[in-house]
């Protein structure tokens, strides 16, 4: 009897349990199958890579030219996108019309964050369930939603745009940086500035202006959702550019180094500066105009925004990239190079977030951190430690650029935000290929006032069709769509990447042959380029420096001091301002944040001995002069400049300094 009472009893509880567990399975259920659409989304993107590197290694193997893999990534993105998008699936997401209850007050032009539904008590929907208990479900906020009947896939085949900005851009830009030491952008530095920052903010403003002044002309539902600060951010966002496809074509036909040079260092810096401009203007419309209207004080702080922000941003860069030098100087974990490796990963991310979270602009740190990285901290490291990093960020550039492209071409189809208006998109065109006009053509006029050699017509031509736009340009367009205007910007970004991807791209090897720009001049230095150059890296078109053991890492010797395409292009200025930054930072920086010599006991001023020898290593007194220099250091900066003298007086930088001289041999000298 007890045992009939006992197994009713379990029988009861167990009935019991899985009546109330039916909610649980479908739960279980509905997390299976968002697992399932997410999995088949990440296939996809992996199928497409692989099918992307599978097509380069056909094309180079077969010496194909007319259409780099960029452009075969955009394309295979849109093929797929477009079977995503008709083919059709049974996973509809669900979904129920809710409407705010009276009284509740909220701003429209900015949703809520979360929305939580309330479900009460209330009888089971079918015969023998447990009652359904109160329920509240919370709901974060995605956007603004154009299409409902929207299936799973179309909404997984879209990732989250903060994804591009916090995952995806950090390593193309570091590794940008991280491979910027070349002696020829050194000595195009000033056109290289000049058309990255001034060029990118002028082009900028002509293109807001005439898109609104275009705008205007356009139907009156789209007219309304303009202002000139919209305007003027699509300006921002469309003026950097992104030539990989013309670069890694200059690489392999060796175009003159001085070309290639103007084009890679613009492409570096302009996508800093076209972050921080469009910053500045969101700042200007947030902080100073409510109505859209202009205000000369909030101009003036725009522009106080703008330096303040990318001074600052440079500066947390800087300081991460000299930090972690201090920390793989003066500890051991060298010894163990694979936590070395992953220190200086992290540490070089980490001056990415620290910006962002200090509202500023990680972008621009992390470009700077990687530039120091590669001056000081790369010298640090064991060899495996950078052979490691090298491949490491290449491997993540090649793939992060890759997807980008590929993303652009799903997402042409699947993206829920677009809005397609033929007017305001030919416009686009129109009016970006003038702003790139007006960033070449006149201060390319201005600089060759005082430049020896100007830069010549035909490469003016060729700095103009480099003007591909590319990874920059989308991410900014796709942060923000929730407003027409926004959408509209999307669209006509997306359609101009592609455009200047596919065919400018395609048609650089016919633009060089119809300007006359003269190929297979690259000297030897440039067969120094890292794994993958035709890729995306640049060749290493000379570091020049005496390498850490007193070798020569490329071919910068006095014989070949003058570029293929012309002489100096520096000056007596130039060349002074290059003789105190050497001599610095040979005699300050490098023995402070490496294992260099002379050490800081022997440069710095008596009264700072103690410092001097509580910040200088055990090794850099036992080596001698130049048993610290490593046979592959590509970090150093090489300008031959016969102007340059022989000698430079430390006295020159800083009073008291102990009297010892530097040999610099066109300032490429032992002790540097």
């Amino acid at each position: 009897m007890n045992r009939n009472v006992v197994f009713t009893f379990f029988l009861f509880c167990f009935v019991t349990i899985c009546r109330g567990s039916g909610t649980d399975i479908a739960l279980d259920a509905k997390a299976t199958l968002l697992h399932r659409i997410d999995s088949l989304n990440l296939l996809i993107y992996t199928c497409l890579l692989t099918l992307t590197v599978l097509t380069i290694w056909v094309f180079k193997h077969r010496r194909v030219s007319w259409l780099h893999e960029t452009g075969l990534a955009v394309i295979y993105g849109l093929i797929v996108g477009a079977i995503i998008r008709y083919a059709g699936s049974t996973n509809h997401i669900t979904h129920i019309n809710v409407n705010p209850e009276p009284g509740t007050t909220y701003n429209l032009s900015v949703p809520p964050d979360m929305l939580r539904f309330h479900f009460p008590a209330s009888l089971p929907i079918t015969p023998g369930d447990s009652p359904i208990a109160n329920k509240t479900y919370a709901y974060s906020f995605r956007g603004e939603i154009v299409n409902v009947e929207q299936n799973e896939i179309d909404l997984k085949a879209t990732f989250d745009p903060e994804i591009f900005f916090n995952i995806i851009l950090p390593p193309i830009i570091f590794h940008a940086g991280y491979c910027l030491k070349r002696k020829y952008f050194f000595r195009n530095l000033g056109a290289i500035l000049t058309f990255a920052m001034v060029g990118t903010a002028l082009s900028a403003l002509v293109i807001g202006a005439l898109m609104y002044g275009c705008v205007q002309l356009m139907p009156a539902s789209l007219a309304s959702s303009f202002t000139f600060l919209d305007t003027l951010y699509f300006g921002a966002l469309i003026s950097p550019t992104d030539p990989l496809t013309v670069l890694a074509i200059f690489s392999q036909l060796k175009v003159d180094v001085n070309l290639y040079a103007m084009i890679f260092g613009e492409s570096v810096l302009n996508d800093a500066v076209a972050l921080v401009l469009s910053g500045a203007i969101q700042n200007y419309e947030t902080r100073y105009s409510h109505d859209g209207g202009f205000e000369i004080s909030g101009f003036l702080g725009a522009i106080g925004d703008f330096i303040g922000i990318f001074s600052l941003s440079l500066l947390v860069g800087a300081l991460m990239g000299c930090l972690t030098a201090l920390m793989t100087k003066f500890t051991h974990v060298r010894d163990w190079p694979l936590l070395e490796s992953a220190l200086f990963v992290l540490m070089s991310y980490a001056a990415f977030l620290i910006a962002e979270v200090c509202e500023l602009t990680g972008v621009v740190a992390v470009l700077f951190c990687g530039i120091c990285q590669a001056h000081y901290t790369y010298n640090n490291l064991s060899s495996d430690s950078r052979n490691r990093t090298k491949q490491l960020f290449e491997l993540l550039n090649f793939l992060a650029e890759n997807f980008i492209f590929t993303y652009i071409g799903v997402s042409m189809f699947t993206f829920p935000k677009h809005h397609f208006d033929p007017w305001f998109i030919i416009a686009g065109f129109i009016t970006s290929m003038l702003g790139r006009a007006v960033n070449i053509y006149p201060l390319s006029f201005l600089l060759n006032l005082g430049r020896k050699p100007p830069i010549p017509v035909n490469f003016q031509h060729m700095l103009f069709f480099s003007g591909l736009r590319g990874a920059m340009s989308f991410a900014l367009a796709i942060r923000n769509t929730v407003s027409e205007a926004r959408q509209a910007m999307l669209t006509t970004t997306s359609m101009i990447v592609i455009a200047t991807v596919v065919l400018q791209g395609g048609a650089a090897t016919h633009a060089l042959d119809y300007l006359r720009i003269p190929t297979g001049q690259g000297s030897n230095e440039e067969s120094e380029a890292l794994p993958y150059r035709d890729v995306r890296s640049p060749p290493d078109i000379g570091l020049g420096l005496r390498n850490l053991d007193g070798s020569q890492s490329g071919n910068c010797d006095r014989g070949s001091d003058t570029p293929r395409g012309g002489g100096d292009a520096g000056g007596g200025q130039k060349a002074r301002l290059a003789r105190v930054w050497g001599a610095l930072d040979s005699r300050l920086l490098k023995p402070l944040l490496t294992h260099a010599r002379p050490p800081l006991t022997e440069t710095l001023p008596a009264f700072m001995r103690p410092v001097a020898r509580l910040l200088t290593t055990t090794h850099q007194y036992t080596q001698g002069d130049n048993t610290l220099r490593r046979t592959d250091s590509d970090s150093d900066l090489c300008i031959d400049d016969p102007q340059i003298p022989s000698s430079i007086d430390p006295q020159q930088l800083w009073p008291g300094l102990v009297d010892t001289r530097i040999s610099v041999e066109g300032i490429t000298g032992s002790n540097i």
